[in-house]
């Protein structure tokens, strides 16, 4: 397996897409950058392991955020259960609070967000955006009120709900737009690993069934 830069990436095991928000330099002040080890973003945390547990701990997690759905998570509970862990809080803060918003139902949701085009993630992230205040303004809260305690914020493959939430909290705190999707970009190296066996998964999907470069393209970060 290869070794993710670090920063940003941090080696959690049994968790992907693991990595620091912080360290980006702002636009407005160029000596300045965001605060590292604070807020760090991911996929969902089902399969950490006890050393990934002490490597949270070791971060001084306090809290992670849960952006997916009632539904999305009672459908994934038996390859994906629900992971508490002793001394962080999970918080759940779903976006879509009453819709299953996995990746195979977005895939039946847009159909053209397999294609090679933007337009499905454009509809799709404008789905979030609409549906994302009180989730995002609980995150936001805690930021604003609890600066010194890290967190964690993630959704299934902590690249939409998850990368349009990170966007946001870059743009706020100053730093550029071509950095920040810089950042978004990182998911296509923090998601590597696991593609493929997403990819398998999405392929039985009637939606996308035999059509493999659509299932790669929704799990891409372009």
């Amino acid at each position: 397996m290869s070794v993710l830069p670090s920063p940003p990436f941090v080696p959690v095991e049994g968790i992907h897409n693991f990595r620091d928000l912080g360290g980006y330099p702002l636009s407005t002040i160029p000596s300045k950058s965001v605060r590292r080890n604070i807020i760090f973003r991911c996929a969902e945390p089902s399969q950490i392991t006890p050393n990934g547990i002490q490597t949270l701990k070791s971060l001084g997690v306090t809290t992670f955020f849960d952006l997916r759905s009632g539904p999305e998570i009672e459908n994934m509970k038996a390859r994906s259960p629900v992971v508490e862990i002793e001394g962080i809080d999970r918080v759940f803060v779903p976006v879509f609070v009453d819709k299953d918003y996995s990746p195979e139902q977005i895939a039946l949701r847009y159909n053209d967000y397999a294609s090679s085009g933007t337009g499905g993630f454009t509809r799709a992230y404008q789905d979030i955006l609409q549906s994302a205040p009180p989730s995002y303004r609980h995150i936001l809260l805690h930021l604003a009120e609890k600066p010194e305690q890290p967190c964690v914020i993630h959704c299934t493959a902590g690249k939409d709900r998850t990368g349009v939430l990170a966007a946001l909290i870059l743009e706020l705190a100053g730093v550029d737009r071509d950095t920040i999707a810089q950042e978004y970009a990182l998911t296509e190296l923090g998601l590597k690993a696991w593609r493929p066996i997403i990819v398998e998964h999405l392929l039985q999907n009637p939606a996308l069934e035999g059509r493999r470069e659509g299932a790669l393209n929704m799990v891409s970060a372009r």
